[in-house]
């Protein structure tokens, strides 16, 4: 808005904040590491969701997080979690943005680096008390849950969006060390089709692979850079991948699903591990 860093971060907490309750430093963190690491299993926090998804087998693995700083404990809950994952998809996306709200107060509380940390923590704080003044309109218990559930359930939506454009994308390099940036960004991220009049839906969100590849382009210029991304992908022998809404959704479900079914695998193997060391402790 200004042109000034300093001055625009502080517009932006005092608006994001305190209408939306969520920690714009801590966004930043996490948007900015997706971007730079996208899809990769131990440093990308935006596909590191157990122990409710999984989309990738490597997960099995319990991995440590570079983000988190902790090991993805893939347990007896992950386990049941992942193995239905493709089911529970929609019903966590409605329940997916109180998950925000947690991971702002850990930011705030926790994190060595939070430069806003007071005015973005004062903020969050006018967040819930005109959020608590509104509740306090609504006459009785139960229908205050359901309006909080309601009004945050509407998010699933976006986090569908987000979410479509990675989950079911490459996890895995084929040459980790050779790979430059545009070729990882195409790899992992896909693209939604749909028609111009319909763009106020997505917001931008469509053009996931113009965005990874140019993320300070402003979203009303992606559409217009995606023929020279074509192009470029063409070029280059690169799969510029796109769906439609709801093929992009198939594809998801689809590919969660897949993932999911290997848990069963991942059990049996474990049945038999453990199994076979018992034998040699009790040899």
């Amino acid at each position: 808005l200004t042109g000034r860093r300093e001055i625009d971060l502080v517009l932006g907490i005092c608006v994001a904040d305190v209408l939306g309750g969520l920690s714009v430093g801590w966004w930043k963190k996490n948007h900015n590491t997706h971007h730079i690491v996208t899809n990769d299993v131990d440093n990308d926090p935006d596909i590191q969701h157990l122990p409710f998804f999984a989309v990738s087998t490597r997960f099995f693995e319990s991995r440590f997080s570079t983000y988190y700083g902790r090991v993805m404990q893939f347990d007896a809950a992950a386990r049941l979690f992942v193995s239905l994952q493709d089911k529970l998809y929609y019903v966590v996306m409605c329940f997916a943005r109180f998950n925000l709200y947690a991971q702002s107060w850990i930011y705030l509380l926790r994190s060595d680096f939070a430069p806003y940390r007071a005015l973005e923590a004062a903020c969050i704080c006018v967040f819930l008390a005109w959020f608590g003044c509104l509740l306090s309109c609504i006459p009785t218990w139960p229908l205050r849950v359901l309006y909080v559930l309601v009004a945050n359930g509407a998010s699933a939506i976006l986090h569908i969006q987000i979410t479509l454009s990675h989950f079911a994308m490459s996890t895995e390099s084929p040459a980790p060390e050779h790979e430059c940036f545009c070729a990882r960004q195409v790899r992992t991220t896909m693209d939604v089709i749909c028609p111009r009049w319909f763009d106020w839906f997505h917001g931008g969100l469509q053009f996931q692979i113009e965005h990874h590849l140019f993320p300070r382009l402003p979203r009303h210029k992606l559409q217009r850079v995606q023929p020279l991304v074509k192009d470029l992908c063409r070029r280059h022998g690169m799969e510029f991948k796109e769906f439609s809404f709801v093929d992009g959704n198939v594809y998801t479900i689809q590919w969660l699903g897949h993932v999911a079914r290997r848990v069963k695998t991942y059990n049996c193997r474990e049945q038999l591990r453990q199994g076979a060391v018992a034998s040699i402790v009790k040899a």
